[in-house]
């Protein structure tokens, strides 16, 4: 007699059949009893986004559902091969974004592009300047505070000037020049301030 074929799962939450699959454990409390409360594709379709819920704990999480495809490795300066990770890439934004105002999404987004370009650019290793590189154009677009401080770590700033140099573009589009407060527009005000002092 032949063994009857497992049978669909309904989701609550999209009401439609998906074949059966296990639940995540929590990374709080490590129960494997959750729900997905939330999924939606990313922007280029190469991904999943699934917001989960523990039945125990209540905690909301996010994993990923992607393709898989051959490992990417990355070639260090030090010339030292290691795996590709999305991980890394966004841990380097999140430190650089600390404590300002980015929302999560928009780094978790920035990762996943920089992940697609050297995915789509490179078959089995990329060089790590190319990452920084790709990382430094998407903080630049997010916060240039963060794209500062990820500049003067991946660059190995040495002194003041380098600074300067990396944040005069940015000023410049602006409109505005290092030291410019510190100017002439700052001795008008101060002129301003004392004659309205004269005045009082």
């Amino acid at each position: 007699m032949e063994a009857e074929p497992p049978q669909a799962v309904v989701w609550e939450d999209w009401g439609t059949p998906f074949p059966w699959a296990p639940s995540m454990r929590c990374p709080r409390c490590k129960a494997d009893n959750d729900r997905v409360v939330d999924s939606r594709a990313s922007s280029d379709g190469r991904s999943i986004r699934r917001r989960r819920e523990c039945s125990a704990c209540l905690l909301r999480y996010t994993t990923y559902e992607r393709v898989e495809s051959t490992p990417l490795r990355v070639i260090k300066k030090s010339g030292e091969r290691v795996r590709f990770e999305r991980e890394r890439v966004l841990g380097g934004m999140l430190r650089a974004c600390e404590k300002l105002s980015v929302p999560l999404e928009d780094l978790e987004a920035a990762a996943a592009r920089v992940e697609a370009r050297v995915q789509e650019e490179y078959d089995r290793e990329v060089p790590s300047t190319v990452i920084g590189a790709l990382v430094m154009d998407e903080l630049k677009r997010i916060h240039h505070v963060a794209y500062v401080r990820f500049a003067s770590v991946y660059r190995e700033f040495k002194d003041a000037s380098q600074f300067l140099d990396e944040l005069r573009p940015i000023l410049e589009g602006r409109g505005l020049a290092p030291g410019a407060g510190d100017g002439a527009g700052g001795r008008s005000a101060d002129r301003g301030g004392a004659d309205r002092g004269g005045d009082a």
